[in-house]
């Protein structure tokens, strides 16, 4: 497996969209890559998308009315489907006060747990707070909160000139670690500029998804989150005899190389399947990936003693 599947974002378009997928693998690679301080993650001063009454938002108020399940923790365990067929597993607990647990077997995640090797990072707790905030009302507050989780280069919130004071210092924050930038690179606006919004929603929310999705207030936030992109859709398939709901994102908001499709369980919106499909006539298409979630509730101390 790659170490990394998401790559940093830049100034121009940021492709760590495309590769979601596999997302929770590579936490400590992805939070490098998206809290540097040179992303830009904020959305315009125009209002935030309203909220409509999709199949996404149906399904986070039965999550969110659903009786709580026994443990303290998440346990996420992705599979992914490397080049030669062969599958990669890796297991990442979430717990209920915050920490992030990581292994590439129930072994070594014991070994993590046992020896506190706590790996959150600030991204982690920004973007499981936003979510819980969607799913306790706010959308549009949790919206930009999960939008600007790594930083505000685009200025959400700010005046026009604080707004291109803030993707100006961005732009030296970058240039000052040796990286070259178009010249000239002005402020993102109009289209651009909601796609590379939409962009960071979609790549924010999914990792928190496939971090935390056993935990409910997470999950029904992601919900209500992704159901605020308008360039996202939502179909019914069924997965292995389960039924299901697809959310596709399009090239659009992916950087153009591709587009992804995540498969939800119709009934409980815990995660089954994420792939991203190479976009047609792309210079740079991204090549086919799938990842498979298993996801449940667990205790820490389960975990530690190897019982998952």
């Amino acid at each position: 497996m790659d170490n990394v599947v998401r790559s940093k974002r830049r100034f121009s378009w940021p492709r760590a969209g495309v590769a979601a997928v596999g997302a929770a693998a590579v936490a400590a690679a992805v939070v490098m890559g998206m809290t540097d301080g040179n992303v830009p993650t904020g959305p315009s001063t125009e209002a935030a998308a309203p909220v409509v009454e999709s199949p996404l938002v149906e399904l986070a108020s039965q999550v969110k009315a659903a009786a709580a399940l026994p443990g303290d923790s998440s346990l996420v365990i992705g599979t992914k489907t490397l080049p030669d067929n062969a599958p990669y597993v890796y297991y990442t607990v979430y717990t209920d006060r915050g920490q992030v647990f990581k292994g590439d077997s129930a072994k070594t995640l014991a070994a993590s747990v046992t020896k506190n090797d706590d790996q959150a990072a600030p991204f982690d707790a920004k973007v499981m707070a936003a979510a819980r905030e969607a799913a306790n009302g706010d959308v549009e507050k949790a919206r930009v909160a999960m939008i600007t989780a790594a930083n505000n280069a685009l200025g959400v919130g700010l005046s026009p000139a604080d707004a291109e004071k803030a993707w100006a210092d961005a732009q030296a924050e970058v240039a000052a670690l040796g990286k070259e930038l178009p010249d000239p690179n002005p402020r993102p606006t109009g289209k651009d500029l909601e796609n590379r919004i939409n962009n960071h929603l979609w790549s924010n929310t999914t990792y928190a998804l496939f971090v935390g999705a056993a935990n409910a207030e997470v999950r029904a936030g992601v919900l209500k989150l992704l159901a605020t992109i308008n360039e996202v859709t939502v179909g019914e398939t069924d997965l292995d005899g389960q039924r299901a709901l697809t959310i596709t994102a399009s090239p659009e908001i992916l950087g153009g190389d591709a587009s992804a499709v995540l498969t939800l369980n119709a009934d409980n919106g815990l995660p089954l399947r994420d792939e991203v499909f190479p976009a047609e006539n792309s210079p740079q298409p991204s090549k086919y990936m799938v990842v498979h979630y298993q996801s449940s509730r667990v205790t820490l101390a389960d975990v530690a003693a190897g019982k998952i």
